[in-house]
């Protein structure tokens, strides 16, 4: 049966009255579709705010809680909820105590019964515990961090997520399991989700293992509708303020619900999440942000289509969009070359250069120079309509120019190409009418090294040849050992005085080579001395009495290229190039391998393509030295493993636990995560982070606390050595 469709007001009707201009308030619908018994008592809720989690310290995050709180406030406050209605879920960072548990009476009483934010909390109120009870409406409101899976389901991770298994609740389950008739027919014919979580790839490694959660469900009830109101989009991060510990999309929310009852608030909550939407729209727009909430609904509480996929306001602005003449210029200056070493900093750098936030994503978005180039073409820039991929050529021919000393993922200088560079650029800009562009930073420089040398003696000697090397501007050898092989205790004396020098010594001027503080001490060795304890030498400091682990004081890395050679410098020199082209960023750079893995086969499985560049040893004591063989078989140049085998495990303190002073270190993926949020590994900060791990275990008695050995083989920093005196 149909039904005509309502005539809409006709300004020449004698009745018309123009209304004048519409507000974004509350748009109520017609009371025979909504519940007429809908009010505080017959709603529920289930609230979490997640900050801290056992995987990680790096993924902690400061402001979920508080807006766990803020949003217990409106719907005890205004909402009028009972406090005995709503399930809170807490992790926070800080003592319980110290959060603002300040407002009605309904959230003091909260105070007493929340629990932690855990997975088995999280599915005990949300599959058991409130589909016993009798209402009308269900709010979830989650934040903490937020993941994809293959699948594109919402995963939230819970606080004791923990390397290899993630916990976590599968927000798109748990949402059609409400729609069935395991919810009795006649309850909760409204519900809706608003999360504050980040809705981005889930990390494509072993150790990060989400596992699958379905719950599973029974027959779908029809007539049940369901309000999601997600922070942001598919492949996009939300934006959290941890000075302040507020979520921006839970800020412009609340800042919309105000003071409304639950009722109003339901009645109006796709208006609200139209403004939340325009609001960062504007955002997004001057180029402040890449977040843009979305709802997602199959109806809307008065049963009409709701789709927000072209949501009423302002265009956005474009870049201008590259010419022709300048996709023939590229197409030319890009032929035939590889990904530069500087192609994922040029990639990060356009974005910061046109004033915008770069997308979140891990590595490069394509392989080649020109499809980079495109990607870039393709993307909304900043207030200023520059074009990204100009600042992307600058920063390219900026880096080709220079020599590169000092900067771990820079190669040879190409002047010629620079130039060549520098002229589409300066073309580009004055056919296009562009902005004068700001140059790039200068690529990061690095502390002096000493390199040590150890090779066996030809005629088959006890002992070692050792030289040493001062590395910065220029190489210098300041130590080799006599004719006769010499053993490690000469050569960690020699090591020791050396620094000595180096540290009474003022830098040289003049013209001369300078020499800032030695940062970093790499041993060159053959493969048979791969586990010595260089890390463990102890150095004089401070009274004659006291010394101090190498490895707390300087980057100690080891180094065997001779094994590489002969028979994969090819693999070991590709591996490397592709690692600094994705600034270690790439997914697909690390790897962590468990002894299941390591057979004959695994060198070359490692060698067949440009990732991993990193691997992550999780082995025992009996598969290390085939693992090791593996590495430089297959030509990975960077490598983490426990000396005397072992994985690590990632421990972290209880909520409110009193700081310790010298926390015990992080186990290896913990070592390569991104700093703050979601992102790719961080390869490259990956020595200074073994150093701290080694300080924080200096003093320890914990068993391997300080074992970590690290693999740093770049085949581009190497040393022509002279023949011994």
């Amino acid at each position: 049966m149909t039904h005509p469709a309502p005539r809409a007001p006709d300004p020449r009707d004698p009745d018309f009255r123009d209304p004048g201009p519409r507000e974004l308030g509350p748009a109520p619908a017609p009371d025979g579709l909504l519940p007429s018994t809908l009010g505080p008592r017959r709603t529920f809720a289930l609230i979490a705010g997640v900050e801290t989690y056992e995987v990680s310290h790096r993924w902690n995050l400061r402001g979920p809680a508080r807006d766990a709180l803020r949003f217990a406030r409106w719907l005890t406050g205004p909402g009028e909820v009972p406090a005995a209605n709503v399930r809170l879920l807490l992790s926070p960072l800080d003592d319980p105590d110290r959060l603002d548990w300040s407002g009605p009476p309904g959230l003091a009483a909260l105070r007493d019964t929340y629990r932690p934010a855990t997975e088995e909390n999280a599915k005990t109120v949300l599959l058991d515990e409130l589909p016993q009870c009798d209402g009308d409406l269900l709010w979830i409101f989650w934040a903490g961090h937020g993941y994809l899976d293959g699948h594109r389901q919402l995963m939230l991770p819970c606080a004791d997520a923990r390397p290899g298994r993630i916990r976590h609740l599968n927000l798109d389950s748990a949402l059609r399991w409400w729609q069935t008739d395991l919810v009795k027919h006649r309850r909760f014919p409204l519900q809706a989700a608003l999360v504050d979580a980040c809705r981005v790839d889930a990390p494509r490694d072993t150790r990060w293992n989400f596992g699958s959660a379905d719950y599973g469900g029974g027959a779908t009830v029809p007539g049940r509708r369901q309000f999601r109101l997600y922070a942001s989009r598919e492949g996009e991060a939300a934006q959290n303020d941890a000075e302040r510990g507020a979520g921006r999309f839970t800020e412009a929310l609340l800042a919309e619900l105000g003071d409304r009852s639950v009722r109003d608030g339901v009645t109006g909550l796709p208006h609200a999440a139209r403004a939340v939407h325009r609001g960062f729209g504007e955002l997004r727009g001057r180029g402040e942000g890449w977040q843009l909430p979305q709802f997602i609904v199959d109806r809307d509480w008065d049963a009409s289509s709701f789709l927000d996929d072209d949501p009423p306001g302002p265009v956005l602005p474009r870049a201008t969009r590259l010419d022709q003449t300048g996709w023939d210029g590229l197409g030319e200056l890009f032929e035939g070359r590889e990904l530069p070493r500087s192609a994922y900093e040029a990639y990060a750098w356009a974005f910061r250069a046109a004033g915008c936030t770069s997308p979140v994503g891990s590595g490069l978005p394509a392989d080649t120079l020109l499809d980079v180039a495109w990607d870039l073409d393709q993307r909304q820039g900043g207030p200023a309509g520059l074009p990204l991929v100009v600042p992307f050529v600058q920063h390219l021919a900026d880096r080709a120019r220079r020599d590169g000393d000092g900067h771990p993922g820079a190669g040879a200088a190409d002047p010629a190409w620079a130039a060549r560079l520098a002229a589409w650029v300066r073309a580009a800009r004055q056919r296009l009418d562009l902005p004068a562009l700001r140059p790039p930073p200068a690529p990061a420089t690095r502390g002096a090294a000493l390199h040590v040398r150890l090779e066996p003696p030809d005629d088959g000697e006890d002992g070692l040849r050792a030289r040493m090397w001062l590395r910065g501007e220029q190489d210098r050898l300041v130590w080799e050992s006599e004719a006769a092989p010499v053993g490690l205790d000469t050569v960690r004396t020699a090591l020791v005085r050396q620094l000595a020098l180096l540290g009474a010594a003022p830098e040289e001027d003049g013209g001369g080579p300078s020499y800032r503080g030695v940062e970093r001490i790499e041993f060159q060795v053959p493969f048979e001395l791969l586990e010595t304890e260089f890390d463990r030498w102890p150095v004089p400091r401070g009274s004659a009495a006291r010394t101090r682990p190498l490895g707390s004081l300087y980057q100690v890395s080891v180094r065997c290229p001779q094994e590489r050679e002969a028979t994969t410098r090819t693999e070991w020199r590709g591996t490397w190039r592709w690692l600094c082209a994705q600034d270690g960023r790439h997914p697909d750079t690390v790897r962590v391998v468990e002894d299941a893995e390591v057979t004959d086969t695994l060198g070359l499985r490692l060698g067949a393509r440009p990732a991993p560049a990193c691997v992550l040893g999780h082995t025992s004591a009996g598969r290390t030295p085939a693992l090791l063989e593996a590495l430089l078989e297959g030509g990975v140049p960077v490598a983490v493993w426990r000396r005397g085998g072992g994985a690590p495990a990632v421990e972290a303190p209880a909520v409110g636990a009193p700081a310790v002073e010298a926390p015990a270190p992080p186990g290896l993926p913990a070592l390569l995560a991104p700093e703050a949020g979601p992102g790719g590994p961080a390869v490259f900060a990956l020595p200074a982070r073994v150093r701290e791990a080694r300080r924080a275990a200096t003093g320890q008695q914990a068993e391997g606390a300080d074992r970590l050995v690290l693999l740093w083989d770049d085949p581009e920093d190497v040393i022509d050595p002279r023949p011994l005196a």
